[in-house]
């Protein structure tokens, strides 16, 4: 019976591991070693033809038709390839960094979080926001009550659901005082965004602030220069500072927390119930939040991008110490 082939991004939980491209396969006596590891890769890209991933008789077959040995069974091909310390059929997702200033740009977010800006320590008159955007948040109405939780029994949440439309959740999160100041909005856009802001910068404290920094993403409601001009030029005292290209993950923005909290998993009659539903979660958070514990430094990044320059030689360069 054929060993079944692994699906993307499958990193193996006992079953059968997927052959490596035939070419790779070692022969009789020949020691092992780790360096086979990219030419395996690029060998399966080139000589594999309409197949993607390998059962293990495939490669099996692949090897005694290639020459490369007279004949192998597949259970030693899978016995090699469990062995295997490379394992080319095995991948991940990613996205490579690409914007050159990243670690400028990640550095100055860091330091913020630190409380420091161009060296200098932030007064007790300056703050540091973390904005962003929820798209798409669904109201959903499920056809059927849940199930409430038993002994040794799950609640059970109906699958099927009637659709109510959808909202977009925009809010700010002061990272030293643990305060979210947030809206709903039929959609994301320049004047949503702008509405947040104007919420934001008219209330106590960061109306009289010294300085109000506000960290976002590259999204296009608050993108390049052009918004940051457009929020100073509304309110002097606030600073608009971007995130590099795809590092979302540096924004402190506690959209996991309501998502995990409030909207997983969801049952809204309609738009109105799920908005109030929201706000009213943003008040239960202020009443007990605490910063988040961010432990991650301008030093760290710098180490994060010395081990990715080692794999690719187009990742951004850390900045010099």
């Amino acid at each position: 019976m054929a060993a079944p082939l692994l699906r993307a991004g499958h990193h193996g939980t006992g079953r059968r591991p997927a052959a490596r491209p035939a070419a790779e396969v070692p022969r009789p006596g020949r020691g092992r070693s780790q360096g086979p590891g990219l030419r395996t890769a690029r060998r399966q890209r080139e000589a594999a033809g309409p197949l993607a991933r390998w059962t293990c008789p495939e490669l099996a077959r692949e090897a005694a038709a290639s020459g490369i040995v007279a004949s192998v069974s597949a259970s030693t091909v899978r016995r090699w390839l469990a062995d295997d310390a490379i394992k080319p059929w095995q991948h991940r997702s990613w996205i490579f960094p690409r914007d050159p200033h990243f670690a400028l740009k990640g550095g100055r977010v860091l330091d913020l979080y630190q409380r420091e800006w161009e060296g200098q320590p932030l007064s007790d008159g300056e703050y540091v926001l973390s904005a962003d955007e929820k798209p798409g948040v669904q109201a959903r109405s499920r056809i059927h009550l849940p199930l409430p939780p038993g002994p040794r029994r799950a609640m059970r949440t109906e699958s099927e659901y009637t659709r109510c439309g959808t909202l977009a959740y925009l809010a700010a999160y002061d990272i030293h005082r643990a305060r979210v100041i947030g809206r709903c909005e039929p959609a994301t856009g320049i004047k949503p965004f702008t509405a947040l802001v104007d919420q934001v910068m008219t209330a106590e404290p960061y109306a009289s602030a010294k300085r109000v920094f506000w960290v976002v993403d590259n999204g296009a409601s608050h993108r390049n220069w052009a918004a940051a001009a457009r929020m100073r030029d509304a309110y002097p005292n606030a600073r608009m500072v971007h995130l590099p290209v795809h590092a979302s993950w540096l924004n402190q923005v506690y959209f996991s927390v309501i998502q995990r909290k409030l909207l997983t998993p969801d049952d809204f009659g309609d738009l109105d119930s799920l908005a109030e539903q929201i706000l009213a979660f943003e008040q239960h958070y202020n009443a007990t939040a605490r910063p988040f514990d961010w432990k991650f430094t301008r030093k760290d990044l710098n180490q994060l991008l010395t081990r990715l320059g080692r794999h690719d030689p187009f990742a951004p360069q850390p900045l010099a110490a």
